[in-house]
């Protein structure tokens, strides 16, 4: 076994090394990758997340692929940020349909001053759910993270999106070191991390690596590791963007694992345009973490149902909550996902 695939965690990758796991046969980077995965996680289990816009639209932000940017005109309805109690039902229904975790985003350059106590209440609320919280909310400055984490938020998400190379020409509005910047802010609170990229947006094979380079030479790695495959959105600069080839998002993921290997790596927006056989795919080469619900934000994500009929099929059952497990709940939810299987398996056989 290579030195890549045992358990040690490493904050001092390269760009020749990641390039190297990239380039090589695509058999033998999966099975790496599923090597380490089996190291650190149940290969069988996914973590499950619901997204909820809790602010919409009207932007000042300026990126190339967001239909929420206030620069383009895609016809997004623009609505202002929810009530608590709106916010506090969507969480339930989340919850209700076996979510473990319920991020909440809004497009915002950073809360103002006036939005953060709904926001703080918004969290406590989720919080006493019995479900994990996570928000995107934009560039924080210290005190905001400070309040998040006492409010009880988990999670703050935060991409990077591409790689420092790259970032200029999909973003001009905010800074790469603007955004490490955050991160490092969220981590000295005791929150923990979710970033990521995007791919499908002209980027290079370097890009690609540097991305993950700078996400798992981070002093800690994060917790949470989105990766998502370009929406492309009419009215947005990308979208004529070249498709993405299957097997170079798939090699994304397995890289990721392999650098970040006690990380959860989440198959993330894209799943709309993926097949079962590639979602099959992705979670092989390491994905265990997945939106889970009809949208993201404000683009087509596979329904609830689907993804249940998915994870059946493949034997997959959802992971429950790091802390505090709602071990009822979640037995209810593994019961469905059986049962679920053994309708179909009778309804195939009396075909």
């Amino acid at each position: 076994m290579s030195a890549s695939t045992t358990a040690t965690l490493r904050h001092d990758w390269s760009l020749a090394e990641v390039k190297a796991l990239f380039v090589q046969p695509f058999n033998d980077l999966l099975f790496q990758a599923q090597t380490v995965h089996r190291a650190h996680f149940d290969a069988n289990r996914v973590q499950v997340s619901t997204l909820l816009s809790i602010k919409t639209g009207a932007c000042p932000e300026d990126c190339k692929y967001c239909p929420q940017s206030g620069h383009y005109n895609t016809g997004l309805e623009k609505e202002k940020l929810m009530e608590v109690q709106k916010v506090l039902e969507e969480a339930a229904r989340a919850k209700a349909i076996g979510s473990t975790r319920f991020c909440m985003g809004a497009a915002w350059k950073h809360p103002s001053a006036k939005d953060m106590p709904y926001v703080l209440e918004m969290v406590k609320g989720v919080k006493a759910m019995g479900l994990e919280t996570c928000m995107t909310l934009g560039r924080l400055d210290q005190d905001q993270t400070v309040a998040l984490a006492q409010a009880g938020l988990d999670y703050y998400n935060h991409n990077l999106d591409t790689s420092p190379e790259f970032y200029g020409s999909i973003i001009t509005t905010r800074t790469y070191s603007e955004r490490l910047q955050t991160l490092a802010y969220v981590r000295d609170s005791g929150m923990k991390i979710c970033s990521g990229g995007i791919l499908g947006m002209g980027e290079s094979l370097d890009d690609r690596a540097n991305l993950l380079i700078q996400l798992a030479n981070l002093p800690e790695h994060p917790e949470s590791v989105p990766i998502n495959m370009l929406v492309k959105v009419a009215g947005t600069p990308l979208e004529n963007a070249d498709d993405i080839d299957p097997f170079d998002f798939i090699r994304m993921l397995a890289v990721a694992r392999i650098l970040m290997p006690q990380s959860h790596v989440r198959l993330s927006a894209g799943r709309e345009a993926m097949n079962e056989q590639m979602q099959a795919l992705a979670f092989f080469a390491g994905a265990n973490s997945i939106f889970y619900g009809e949208k993201l934000l404000t683009t087509a994500n596979p329904q609830a149902d689907k993804d249940m009929q998915l994870f059946g099929r493949l034997g997959i059952l959802p992971e429950a909550r790091e802390e505090h497990a709602d071990e009822v709940h979640q037995a209810a939810i593994e019961q469905a996902l059986v049962e679920q299987k053994s309708s179909e398996q009778f309804y195939n056989a009396a075909v």
